[in-house]
């Protein structure tokens, strides 16, 4: 067994199987993001400019239309920060697009009203038939892969595709950034890098007691190729060109909008965060937190010490998580026993499942190439 050792810069540390330290004991994350990411990340005069000259160039195309862009909406604060810039400061009519998988928190409905009404935008929302999400997720966890956040990420990402290249929209903001990401979540973490059609069908094919009649599913070379490179959809990060400070957007939003902030990135979504915080840290060791405090710290956001100090403890409290678990197998219809026994079940990996992991690496790699991704990607 490999010897224990943590970055000596951020906290990422060797429950990322495959990560490698130089000789000062400084992770490749953190070499990354200094001789790739800050050379090519303008938040200044270049940003605001580039900022600028793609807002013309949408207004362009969308003149005439309902709206000249969308922008997949979730009410936490990526997408909301993204949201407010592109009206404001961009001077664009995006379309918020909300995909509903059924585990809304009441504080992120809250917020995407808020901004709905505080921005004057038009909100649409995807309701995802329940019936096949369930079954989907209980496939999932019978699958005992540690990637169990798959289902949604595939149910809104999907969704906004599929809508924006049905209405023929162009433009999709994103509030994807380096500010508060630029640390990537390693592949063993439940990082799976896509929507993996061939995966997902696996699975269910094993696992899955219905027919997914209308469940978005839209595989990632599909989009990346056929939607992007073919078709010409063109994906935006306006975060990456502003200067984007977590607790400053927070405040933004709360002042202007009544906007609540969350006590950790992804927990608008109440499976999400019961996911990342309960079932991945005890199931299967790994920490997300360690990538989101990493990306704060190489950016200035917060020190190493404030890091260790907060990942030295759960976000929740136990009693809480506990209720959660409950409250996760009643909503699947499973029994707390149920839930448990797959809790305890032999972990596995997408490995023992059929899928194109080997395809998208080499279609990751060429983006790599291209620069078209920045963050660390093995």
């Amino acid at each position: 067994m490999t010897d224990y050792k943590i970055c000596t810069q951020c906290i990422m540390d060797t429950s990322d199987p495959r990560i490698s330290f130089d000789d000062n004991g400084v992770c490749e994350y953190c070499n990354n993001f200094k001789s790739t990411i800050k050379p090519n990340w303008h938040t200044d005069q270049r940003g605001e400019a580039e900022l600028l000259a793609i807002a013309e160039k949408i207004k362009a195309h969308g003149k005439g239309k309902d709206f000249d862009c969308i922008i997949g909406l979730s009410g936490g604060l990526d997408s909301s920060y993204a949201a407010y810039i592109a009206k404001e400061k961009m001077g664009l009519r995006p379309l918020l697009f909300h995909v509903d998988a059924g585990w809304n928190t009441d504080q992120a409905v809250g917020n995407i009203e808020k901004l709905v009404d505080g921005l004057g935008l038009d909100l649409y929302t995807d309701v995802i038939n329940w019936e096949e999400m369930k079954d989907l997720q209980k496939s999932f966890f019978h699958s005992q892969i540690a990637d169990q956040d798959l289902p949604q990420d595939a149910a809104f990402f999907s969704g906004l595709y599929k809508f924006a290249r049905k209405h023929r929209i162009k433009y999709v903001l994103t509030g994807a950034n380096y500010s508060t990401e630029c640390c990537r979540e390693p592949e063993e973490w439940g990082g799976y890098p896509g929507i993996d059609k061939t995966l997902f069908k696996d699975i269910h094919r094993r696992f899955g007691k219905r027919k997914l009649k209308t469940f978005p599913l839209t595989d990632i070379l599909v989009y990346k190729v056929l939607y992007q490179r073919l078709l010409g959809m063109e994906i935006v990060k306006p975060l990456n060109l502003v200067p984007y400070i977590k607790h400053d957007a927070e405040d933004t939003l709360g002042r202007l909008f009544g906007w609540k902030k969350f006590k950790h990135k992804h927990h608008e979504s109440r499976f999400t965060r019961f996911y990342e915080d309960y079932w991945m840290p005890r199931k299967f060791g790994y920490e997300k937190r360690r990538a989101h405090f990493s990306s704060l710290i190489m950016t200035g956001q917060m020190t190493r010490e404030q890091a260790l100090e907060r990942i030295s403890k759960p976000e929740l409290d136990e009693q809480f998580l506990r209720g959660e678990f409950e409250y996760v197998a009643n909503k699947l219809d499973l029994s707390v026993k149920q839930l448990q026994e797959i809790f305890d079940g032999q972990n596995k990996t997408y490995h023992d499942y059929r899928n194109k992991r080997f395809l998208i690496g080499i279609g990751s790699r060429v983006m790599s190439a291209l620069g078209l991704e920045r963050r660390l990607f093995r």
